[in-house]
């Protein structure tokens, strides 16, 4: 039976918010400062976007170390000293005066991110979950879902009222509060570290051991599959796309005419329809074809695409995007490690996951750099960046079709520790 309090859910609490906040100030935010960095440098838009590119492939590259390192050691220390030098870093990043500077400071800001936002987390609920894990991965998604609501508008407000340097370090601040102690202080490695078992169940609870994803692939079985590959691909695509809209979104909202607080919000608006995304998801993905549903889901995000392209009275299209774009993307979230722990179990998610995110990550290094190139390219028009962004999403559904189930089946975790 499962035990009431199970401490696995404290984990799970304290996770949704820190990741809400580190990923509104680490990743959001910085969609906030292109323009005041191009007004106060002369930077190009592509030469600020390469910072936050090369931020994503550090990230990539960081993602294999960091899942060995979570399968071994947990995710206490990790994300812990993550978010330290994730604070010291963002406190820099208010102090550059020159592009190298600005390249450093993202660097290690990229490193940071591998360390602290969805992969960590996602492992540690693979670790402590299996009958609940869709539950309890929806439970930190749909927190960190308003984090762009949250921190895109506040980030806007920051620096209008007190200034880009002020602003960054007001950031600084809440996300040193808001992470390091409950990252310090709440996060264990495993169940079995406090006399637990996944789900709070006993050991020998067979409706936890008989669970499918309470069985394990090793990292080398994984791989070997063509399943795999293809989910990592098609990911790889979606976020691709996805990317390179979210992170030109609010210059590309200005350039319509909408003021730079107006732009924060609707942007912002996009969070609070991933939420709505991840609601609709959590119980029709148990019900549906995950393949069908991936597939449905690329095909959105493409459709809500084609609608900023076109110019309707009232920006009616824009708010359109907005419901259709958060809520397929925020569905593709809660999809991508759910499928995985599915299909391959716990006992070595965080190596078998790593590889996908460096695939997603290095196809989304090249979306924030590329999208600024093709702007220029088509004389400062986002015209380009969109059927582009519309292309690989239909992509991405094509590459679903190849989407098949495990051929055999892998021993429990259990028999792997």
């Amino acid at each position: 039976m499962c035990k009431s309090g199970y401490y696995g859910w404290k984990i799970i609490g304290a996770l949704a918010i820190t990741e809400t906040i580190s990923w509104g100030i680490i990743y959001y935010a910085f969609s906030v400062f292109i323009i005041p960095l191009e007004q106060e440098y002369g930077w190009t838009r592509i030469q600020i976007s390469g910072a936050f590119s090369i931020s994503l492939l550090v990230s990539a590259g960081m993602a294999i170390p960091v899942g060995f390192w979570l399968d071994r050691y947990g995710p206490r220390g990790l994300m812990t000293v993550g978010s330290i030098c994730a604070v010291i870093l963002f406190y820099a990043y208010s102090q550059v005066t020159t592009l190298p500077a600005l390249y450093t400071v993202w660097v290690g800001l990229g490193i940071t991110m591998a360390m602290t936002l969805y992969e960590p987390a996602f492992v540690v609920a693979a670790k402590w979950f299996v009958k609940r894990r869709g539950a309890a991965v929806a439970t930190i998604t749909l927190a960190a879902g308003f984090a762009s609501t949250i921190f895109l508008p506040l980030s806007d407000w920051l620096l209008s009222t007190f200034g880009r340097i002020e602003a960054k370090i007001y950031l600084a601040m809440i996300l040193a509060v808001g992470t390091i102690p409950l990252h310090a202080l709440v996060l264990r490695r495993h169940p079995a570290d406090l006399g637990l078992h996944p789900d709070g169940m006993s050991q020998d609870d067979p409706a936890t051991r008989n669970s499918p994803g309470h069985q394990g692939a090793t990292f080398r079985e994984a791989l070997s599959q063509s399943t795999f590959w293809w989910v990592a691909m098609a990911f790889a695509l979606s976020t691709m796309s996805g990317t390179a809209v979210r992170v030109h979104f609010i210059p590309l909202l200005i350039e319509k005419g909408f003021s730079g607080e107006a732009a924060a919000w609707l942007t912002g608006l996009i969070g609070a329809m991933q939420v709505l995304g991840r609601v609709i998801y959590a119980p029709a993905g148990d019900k549906v074809s995950v393949k069908k549903m991936v597939g449905a889901l690329f095909i959105i995000q493409g459709a809500s695409l084609l609608l900023v392209l076109m110019n309707v009275v009232g920006n009616l299209n824009l708010w359109l995007f907005v419901a259709l774009f958060g809520m397929s993307h925020g569905a593709l979230t809660l999809a991508r490690p759910a499928m995985m722990a599915d299909l391959y179990g716990s006992v070595q998610y965080g190596r078998i996951s790593s590889v996908t995110v460096v695939t997603k990550q290095l196809a989304t290094t090249i979306a924030p750099f590329g999208a600024g190139y093709f702007y220029v390219q088509a004389g400062n028009n986002y015209t380009w960046v969109l059927w582009i962004a519309i292309s690989l999403s239909l992509l991405a559904a094509v590459s679903v079709t190849q989407f098949r189930a495990p051929t055999s089946t892998f021993p429990l975790d259990s028999a792997r520790q």
